[in-house]
């Protein structure tokens, strides 16, 4: 684990990743305090890459659950593999036999399918994996309750089996767009920390890093004219992910500097919607020249 704020961030920074001192900081002392670390903010503004990061700098696992309307509990953690346990059933003539025998042999740990909860916190893992937990408002608020066993204690509990509890506590990410408001009994067992989009100069480093071969003139001028479309009045702005797909292509396009043409044509790098492309169209000259 880090030993500093200072060396959370070269940590970070080792992967390509620019971290904030409000970001390290919550980092840090989510590690140190063993507890979950909950991002939220707009997308793509680089929330769930922390958690990609952290599993290549500790060189460890990602286990990875997406979250989505109607997730429910066998899809989250665990469920029996009811084939499984037929055939075992038949295989050993007990297909007739006492149901409470039955019961016994086949609600094992082996006849489990595990899911991404129950994964991380598996007793197998040499070293605690990263769990992300991504998007969590698109699930449902009943979901929800489902992780507060395991933010609290890192265990889950089967009513067949036990408490399963986890040798190495993961190191446990959680992700929301903030398109809904989560409860606040979950929040109370993070860590939290809003990410904002990122400052010009921040910006910059960030392109520079992850597009090789840039030029820095056009890198400016990227993440310039970014900048001040996030000034305008859309329906979803574009988020770091995007710039750096725009970056992406213009240099596949072998641009050497932002051109009315190019940016027109291109326009679908930054924005999503069509209404937002419609809208920027006329005043993308305007925005050039304020870049």
């Amino acid at each position: 684990m880090f030993d500093s704020i200072e060396q959370t961030v070269e940590g970070l920074s080792s992967e390509s990743y620019i971290a904030d001192p409000g970001l390290a900081t919550s980092l840090f002392l989510a590690l140190k305090m063993e507890r979950a670390l909950f991002l939220e903010g707009e997308p793509g503004v680089g929330k769930t890459e922390v958690a990609k990061v952290l599993a290549r700098v500790f060189d460890t696992p990602l286990i990875r659950l997406q979250c989505y309307e109607g997730l429910d509990l066998n899809q989250a953690v665990y469920e029996w593999n009811y084939p499984r346990q037929l055939l075992e059933i038949q295989a050993r003539g007990l297909g007739s036999g006492e149901p409470q025998h039955v019961s016994g042999d086949i609600f094992a740990e082996e006849f489990l399918l595990k899911r991404p909860l129950l994964k991380a916190i598996d007793q197998s893992h040499e070293r605690a994996p990263v769990l992300l937990i991504d998007e969590l408002d698109r699930a449902d608020e009943e979901f929800e309750s489902f992780l507060l066993e395991l933010l609290s204690d890192f265990q889950v509990t089967i009513p067949e089996i036990g408490t399963l509890e986890a040798e190495h506590k993961p190191i446990t990410i959680i992700t929301s767009n903030r398109t809904r408001e989560v409860h606040d009994a979950l929040k109370r067992r993070c860590v939290y920390h809003w990410i904002d989009y990122p400052s010009l100069e921040k910006e910059i480093e960030i392109v520079s890093r992850k597009v090789p071969g840039l030029a820095d003139r056009l890198a400016d001028q990227i993440v310039g004219f970014v900048q001040r479309v996030r000034e305008q009045e859309l329906y979803k702005l574009p988020g770091v992910s995007e710039t750096l797909d725009w970056a992406e292509a213009l240099t596949h396009l072998n641009s050497v500097g932002l051109e009315l043409e190019t940016v027109q044509s291109t326009l679908g790098f930054l924005l999503k919607y069509q209404d937002d492309v419609d809208k920027l169209r006329g005043r993308v000259e305007a925005l050039l020249q304020e870049t």
